[in-house]
């Protein structure tokens, strides 16, 4: 199966779930984005690591880093590799110089060591095309297949009331408006809404 490198584009708090962040990841050379909403620890490491910040004491991850170092293990990449009820599943692909490893993780913490072993994060076809969010130019494009909460690393609340009772038209100017912001995990829950009034 072909993997699809992605790149960190944003983080941003959750304007509905508290200590909620979401985490956007964006297809390489191409126009397709991945929100994962994650926990605030784990948002936490992935921002301290990204701004290249020096804690006075070292985080959880950044104890893995240097515990793996001193046996001379290396992450290579790590690999989202299944989507099953709104939860995403993450591989590290480790090194030890005489065999390769494959370890299971959250993604919120595979990603969080991905950026200290600054090694590249990749997905399959078929979790974009489920979970991800399309972008063309100003506009944006529904993605098929898509699962209500998909794009959820974890479980979350049901759809805000709010959305329930908007119009079509409206779900998706606001969706566009959420984008054109970067309110990933807004543009998500809009998304889910759309998505159930389809599968309807």
């Amino acid at each position: 199966m072909k993997k699809i490198k992605l790149d960190i584009v944003g983080l941003s708090y959750s304007q509905t779930q508290s200590g909620a962040y979401a985490l956007v990841l964006s297809e390489v050379n191409g126009r397709r984005r991945l929100p994962i909403i994650i926990g605030g620890f784990e948002a936490q490491a992935i921002a301290i690591e990204i701004e290249k910040m020096t804690p006075t004491r070292p985080l959880t991850h950044d104890l893995f880093k240097s515990f793996a170092s001193s046996f001379n293990i290396h992450i290579d990449e790590v690999i989202i590799y299944n989507l099953v009820d709104g939860i995403f599943y993450a591989r590290l692909i480790c090194n030890d110089g005489s065999k390769i490893l494959e370890i299971d993780a959250r993604t919120s913490d595979a990603i969080a060591l991905a950026v200290r072993f600054e090694c590249p994060i990749y997905t399959y076809e078929f979790i974009l095309a489920s979970a991800g969010i399309a972008i063309e130019g100003n506009d944006f494009v529904f993605l098929d297949n898509m699962e209500p909460s998909a794009s959820v690393e974890e479980n979350t609340e049901s759809q805000p009331i709010g959305y329930k009772h908007m119009s079509e038209e409206e779900l998706k100017e606001k969706l566009q408006q959420a984008l054109s912001d970067e309110a990933y995990e807004q543009a998500v829950k809009i998304r889910d809404e759309l998505s159930k009034r389809k599968s309807s």
